[in-house]
């Protein structure tokens, strides 16, 4: 710093051999550090042009992880990894000008004293505006005028300021306008000078970088506004849906007061929405027969079934909590027991009770999968119990837990709750005038609709004359993408053979379907197990959310299960799915045995595991009421 400050010295005097006005030195010592200055900031330029060229991208990861904030943090920064764009790099200019404003404070308070100007205290270019007087008064006018100035000007012609939002743009220009009146103000005239000049320069600079390096020439502005619009798009329907009524809202705070009014809770069931009941159902079901424990269900969905069920059963009490209330209810709890199918518990949003330390908290898996690749690493190391699937589950759970040293959970081997449900209601028939193909796939990157559906549908309908082919969606793709699903379904709305099934509030026809067409989509085995029909799987890419899961040295059932229900197919080699499904339809019943097998050998008690898992909750709650916990 003693080095930077003699040159500066060295330059205010070099610049006042040239004109002996100190003010005047000042200006032109502050152009000649811009134009020292100038290298850097075009690589800033490069660096900011790269960011906005990215913004695509990173709209459309926005729009496929929404609600996410983990996640499209994760690929975002793998976005600018793999691009080389570095976040950091903006903050390179602004790090150099506090250096430059540092050593130049010195200078001025070094050299000031060399200037008197009649009617001041002390000399001008040193005093501070409200210690004295005079003309220093405007410095601090001056100086905020020429941050607003640059604030306004950087809104239009700095390529990365002016794709900032409206709010995002005036936190920036507010924080600099605030600096500059505070230096204005208490900081000597001759800095503030500096500091204004230095503003209204930098505007002269941004108009020469624009010049130098055209942001229309590396920006694709048509793709970037079409994705904003997109991302404003989707969001705003998002916001319509999500928004509570102001009914909900006095809803919702009468039972969030209602939920605490309640003291000695046993148990209770958080749901994520009105679809979750299914997962509980068997449970549910299993302990209001046997059993006189009040169940209270707290739900994210103001529409949820449940609330009809609890107006019919005093052993259901039902609450609806939205998903920013749901965070400090969490917080709050004060039950013996929760049981939730919602992982990564006390990782994000929701937290184990800051209330009451020895609640066992329960973990029902919501798909018949495995638990290492898909779910993210450390995603159930926060709960005490877990409610397994099968033997593939247990022993995953373990392996992670000797992995990383983790403390053993109680591992019930219950089953998969949800299959009592679908084995207990027999398939529907199949619907007469033809042969039908569903596709159901998943909503993941590159998934069936993103990947190959045209061609899968060629492929199908080329194989199987007269078949009709239903899409059905994954729900979450219709409400991330609703421009491409709109597309989708214009593409085939001519087509007779084809079939768009969207309106989810209805049963769907999965059952009435003669073979199923999927990706990585759990519902493979949903439909396998319930009609002993097979399944033609796309290898798209796999849905890996932890990068880890080799470790463990188990192939997930994600993989393993596939071809037991059915067959896989290449990416690369579409018209086989359609061989695949003429044979499927040729011999229907090839894969019944291997699925029952699969389903009696790998699922804890097939058609029992809500009687298996309400026996354990019961057991645990009446060992606790004893003091005898297990």
């Amino acid at each position: 710093m003693e080095y930077l400050v003699q040159f500066f010295a060295w330059l205010m005097e070099w610049c006042h051999s040239w004109c002996p006005n100190y003010w005047a030195d000042i200006v032109i010592f502050t152009f000649l550090t811009k134009i020292l200055q100038f290298p850097v900031s075009l690589w800033c330029q490069v660096n900011s042009l790269k960011m906005v060229s990215l913004m695509p991208v990173s709209n459309r990861i926005k729009m496929e992880h929404y609600g996410d904030g983990d996640a499209i943090g994760e690929e975002t920064a793998a976005l600018f990894k793999r691009e080389k764009y570095h976040p950091m790099l903006s903050l390179v200019p602004l790090a150099i000008q506090i250096v430059i404003l540092m050593a130049f404070v010195k200078v001025i308070y070094g050299i000031g004293d060399r200037l008197t100007v009649p009617g001041a205290a002390k000399p001008l270019i040193a005093c501070v505006p409200w210690t004295d007087g005079g003309l220093a008064w405007l410095m601090p006018l001056f100086a905020g005028a020429a941050a607003w100035l640059l604030g306004y000007t950087q809104n239009i012609f700095n390529p990365l300021q002016h794709e900032q939002t409206r709010t995002q743009q005036m936190v920036t220009n507010g924080i600099s306008i605030c600096i500059s009146l505070f230096l204005g103000c208490f900081v000597a005239a001759g800095v503030g000078l500096y500091w204004a000049t230095s503003n209204l320069f930098s505007i002269l600079v941004q108009l020469c970088e624009n010049l130098v390096i055209p942001p229309k020439k590396h920006v694709d502005y048509h793709a970037l506004r079409r994705s904003q619009a997109e991302l404003r798009k989707f969001e705003e329907g998002l916001k319509k849906r999500s928004v509570a009524s102001p009914e909900d809202r006095k809803r919702e705070k009468a039972d969030y007061k209602r939920f605490f009014n309640v003291v000695n809770k046993h148990l209770v069931f958080y749901a994520e929405g009105g679809g979750y009941y299914r997962y509980f159902r068997s449970v549910i079901e299993w302990l209001l027969a046997h059993s006189n424990v009040t169940i209270h269900y707290v739900t994210n969905d103001p529409r949820d079934a449940v609330f009809d069920m609890a107006a019919a059963n005093p052993h259901i009490r039902a609450y609806y909590i939205g998903q920013m209330k749901i965070i400090p209810l969490m917080m709050r709890m004060d039950a013996d027991m929760v049981v939730m199918t919602t992982p990564d518990l006390n990782t994000y949003q929701i937290k184990r009770s800051y209330v009451r330390k020895d609640i066992e908290y329960v973990y029902l898996d919501h798909g018949p999968t495995s638990v290492h690749m898909c779910y993210r690493k450390g995603a159930f190391d926060h709960f005490d119990t877990i409610m397994a699937n099968g033997p593939f589950q247990v022993a995953e759970h373990r392996a992670t837990e000797k992995l990383y040293g983790l403390k053993a959970k109680k591992m019930v081997e219950s089953g998969y709750p949800m299959l009592d449900t679908l084995l207990a209601e027999p398939a529907a028939e199949r619907a007469s005038g033809g042969r039908r193909i569903m596709i159901a796939p998943s909503y993941q990157k590159d998934c069936i609709p993103d990947s190959c559906l045209h061609e899968l549908v060629d492929a199908v309908t080329a194989a199987n004359p007269g078949c009709t082919v239903v899409f059905r969606p994954h729900p979450q793709y219709v409400r991330r993408f609703p421009a491409k699903m709109q597309a989708i379904v214009e593409r085939y709305a001519g087509r007779q053979d084809v079939v768009m099934e969207t309106d989810f509030s209805k049963p769907s026809t999965m059952d009435q379907s003669d073979v199923l067409i999927t990706d990585w989509s759990g519902i493979a085995y949903e439909y396998a197990f319930r009609t002993k029909r097979p399944v033609v799987f796309v290898d798209t890419p796999m849905k890996v959310i932890n990068p880890d899961w080799e470790r463990l040295g188990i192939v997930p059932t994600d993989i393993s299960f596939r071809n037991e229900v059915g067959v896989s197919v290449s990416l690369a080699d579409i018209p086989a799915a359609g061989r695949a499904v003429a044979d499927m339809l040729a011999h229907p019943d090839r894969f019944a045995a291997r699925i029952e097998n699969l389903l009696r050998t790998q699922f804890f008690n097939p058609g029992h595991a809500g009687e298996v898992a309400g026996r354990y909750i019961l057991e645990s709650l009446i060992n606790r009421r004893k003091g005898t916990r297990k």
